[in-house]
């Protein structure tokens, strides 16, 4: 079903050590609100992913690729996003506005949390293009396309998922430096200005 299984997943994880919109808001979760709210987020990155995968399979993708204005409105969709909560982020370093982790473990902000991954990954093209001209390479020929490629994006989900984890406890068990008033401003303030220049580089060149 799968051809050269090793490679997709080695690229897989190289794909999910670059920085990128999923990346940046997982790791301002984990900051910002702790370590289940940033795996809230990363499920929604996941869940995100996986949509992408479907879309391709589904031919969706290449509808968004060959449709110009199409490309456009998601692209420029995500941008506005990604500087909206880069703005937040900023504001809240600015005011000092710093979120217990106990606090982010009510339904509304799990569901925020959750929102927030879906629509940081949803809302750049980019992923969807990849998935497209991606996935499809590595299904035997031999294969049906469509559970091929699905099991291909839930491949793919796993293993920037497991990555994540990493970073995630990483941070956790850098707590205490993590949680001091000054280190969580300025992380604060470079996830936020990280996530701002991301959407000004979405709407400007595409990428």
């Amino acid at each position: 079903m799968i051809d050269n299984l090793t490679l997709f997943l080695g690229i897989c994880f190289l794909l999910a050590m670059v920085p990128g919109p999923g990346a940046m808001v997982v790791v301002r979760q984990a900051v910002r609100d702790g370590r289940k709210s940033a795996f809230i987020t990363l499920l929604g990155n996941e869940t995100a992913l996986i949509i992408w995968g479907v879309s391709a399979a589904c031919g969706l993708t290449a509808l968004i690729t060959a449709s110009r204005p199409a490309y456009d409105v998601v692209r420029i969709a995500g941008a506005v996003i990604l500087i909206a909560i880069g703005w937040q982020s900023l504001v809240r370093a600015r005011h000092g506005e710093k979120s217990a982790p106990e606090v982010s473990s009510n339904v509304n902000n799990g569901w925020k949390s959750y929102s927030v991954g879906v629509i940081a990954n949803l809302s750049n093209p980019k992923a969807g293009v990849f998935a497209m001209s991606f996935l499809p390479q590595f299904v035997s020929t031999r294969a049906s396309v469509f559970p091929a490629i699905l099991l291909l994006a839930s491949l793919w989900a796993l293993v920037d998922a497991a990555w994540f984890t990493g970073v995630i406890w990483f941070i956790a068990k850098a707590k205490v430096f993590f949680s001091r008033d000054t280190v969580w401003r300025r992380m604060t303030q470079i996830s936020g200005l990280a996530l701002i220049t991301l959407g000004i580089r979405l709407a400007i060149f595409g990428a």
